[in-house]
């Protein structure tokens, strides 16, 4: 390969990267019309055979952010029970009072807009894509030799702290990792955290005092969880300390998890377009009382097994959370972090290290900004282990150099993401029906994460990506392949 067709050629990549495919295309076909030595053909033609799948790809995300919208402006979101939220907004006349076949309060789509142009679309402290990191506030830590369920102690969250502060080279974001007991406060944890490590780092400030939430404030490594919308209902217990938190200035974590068939739509496009909704909807009320106020989108869209419980365990949990990264990292440009690598199981086993390893190397091979709960988490998050930890940060490791070292000249991987043109109606109809088990729309998308799945599977039997280094899709079909 001649160095003027490998400097164009890797502008394609480039290209590519910034999911500018259809410029990516022109450049692959200049190439292929120009002629070139059959090595360079070879990798020309391999990339334009996934551009009009990413290119179409795209424009679904594109209708992702769109549609969202118009679940604030045509359905609403359910605040009429808190006087404070409407005060709010109808001060800032950003209802849509003309609005007569909308289920809930609509919004004005030029005030969603005007508010989403405010929010800041760079960190200070970014820690860039790809970035795994700990947390998600289990309920109980888990104990080597101990089957006793309890949160941790002040003693047990100094050696957690330690044992963060010394992996920071694989972790890039330090969440609050586990529940504290009486022995120790939140805001005494938020200072432990940041006693040895320098990056970015989360809490919840919901049950702390006013002087405590004001600490973060200003701090360019800290951002605040918070959360204020589900099955787009307001929390009631959220608005409050949701409102402080924006007011005060703290950079904010907008937490919306929403699941399929329970909390939200099945398919996937639907589930998407919800959870960015009400994602955006917290945004557009940050924005109101707060503008410029800094804030994350950590829209976590997850999934279930059969008996209804989170499903970390699935490859769809960490599709879905590829795809939602993308609506971002391709479409609104909003930082904004995930939840993966992570597995179903509660025990430390083999096979529990192995689940986490594989999402977050099928993370890694999509692309995302940050992950969250990707190192130490069992049950579905319903446990931190320290001795997990420890082990996933080994396999990380590893995992990061054998990847640092894959040339990247495979391009931007399809994910592939199904179309559902039935997603407003689906939307809707859930909120009509206030669960989304008795929806028809639920009924008709049972079999779509499977579906989504089989096809992600085929395609990686024509075409692997990345063969050095195994993922959920690479293990379904035997494991790595030699590059």
């Amino acid at each position: 390969m001649n160095k003027q067709t490998e400097d164009t050629f890797n502008r394609g990549i480039l290209l590519e990267s910034k999911a500018q495919f259809d410029k990516a295309k022109s450049v692959y076909e200049d190439i292929l019309h120009h002629g070139a030595d059959e090595t360079v053909l070879e990798k020309v033609r391999s990339r334009l055979e996934d551009m009009d799948t990413l290119i179409a790809e795209k424009a679904i995300y594109r209708r992702v952010d769109e549609n969202a919208k118009q679940v604030l402006t045509d359905i609403g979101i359910n605040i009429i029970g808190n006087q404070t939220l409407m005060d709010i907004l109808m001060e800032a006349d950003a209802i849509d009072f003309e609005n007569e076949t909308a289920l809930f309060i609509p919004l004005k789509r030029d005030y969603i807009d005007h508010c989403l142009e405010q929010v800041p679309r760079e960190m200070a402290a970014d820690p860039g894509m790809n970035t795994f990191g700990i947390g998600a506030t289990p309920p109980f830590l888990k104990r080597t030799g101990n089957d006793e369920l309890r949160p941790a102690s002040r003693e047990e969250y100094e050696k957690i702290a330690a044992a963060v502060a010394e992996q920071q080279d694989v972790v890039g974001m330090f969440s609050l990792p586990v529940a504290c007991d009486k022995s120790i406060s939140l805001f005494e944890v938020a200072h432990l955290m940041a006693k040895n490590y320098q990056a970015i780092k989360m809490i919840t400030t919901n049950t702390m005092s006013d002087e405590q939430v004001t600490f973060f404030k200003d701090k360019e490594d800290w951002v605040d969880g918070t959360s204020l919308i589900t099955s787009l209902t307001f929390m009631n217990n959220m608005v409050d300390p949701f409102l402080r938190s924006a007011r005060t200035g703290n950079n904010l974590l907008l937490i919306d998890q929403t699941i399929a068939g329970v909390s939200g739509p099945g398919s996937p496009e639907s589930l998407l377009t919800q959870n960015h909704a009400q994602v955006i909807f917290m945004m557009v009320l940050a924005q109101t009382v707060n503008p410029g106020v800094f804030c994350m989108h950590c829209g976590i869209p997850s999934v279930t097994e059969t008996g209804g419980n989170l499903s970390y365990s699935s490859p769809h949990q960490t599709f879905i959370n590829a795809a939602m990264a993308r609506v971002n990292t391709w479409i609104t440009h909003f930082p904004s972090a995930q939840t993966g690598g992570s597995t179903s199981l509660s025990e430390l086993t083999p096979r529990a290290l192995l689940d986490s390893e594989l999402s977050r190397n099928s993370l890694r091979k999509y692309g995302v900004h940050i992950v969250r709960h990707a190192m130490g988490a069992l049950g579905s998050l319903n446990y931190f282990s320290l001795e997990k930890f420890a082990e996933d940060c080994e396999r990380e490791r590893h995992s990061k150099k054998i990847f640092d070292a894959i040339p990247k000249d495979h391009g931007m991987i399809p994910l592939y993401f199904p179309e559902d043109d039935q997603t407003l109606a689906g939307i809707r109809e859930i909120a009509e029906k206030g669960n989304p088990k008795s929806a028809d729309h639920t009924l008709k998308n049972v079999d779509s994460f499977r579906n989504w799945e089989e096809t992600i599977t085929r395609a990686a039997k024509k075409k692997p990506y990345y063969p050095q280094l195994n993922d959920i899709v690479l293990d379904s079909l035997g494991g790595p392949q030699a590059a």
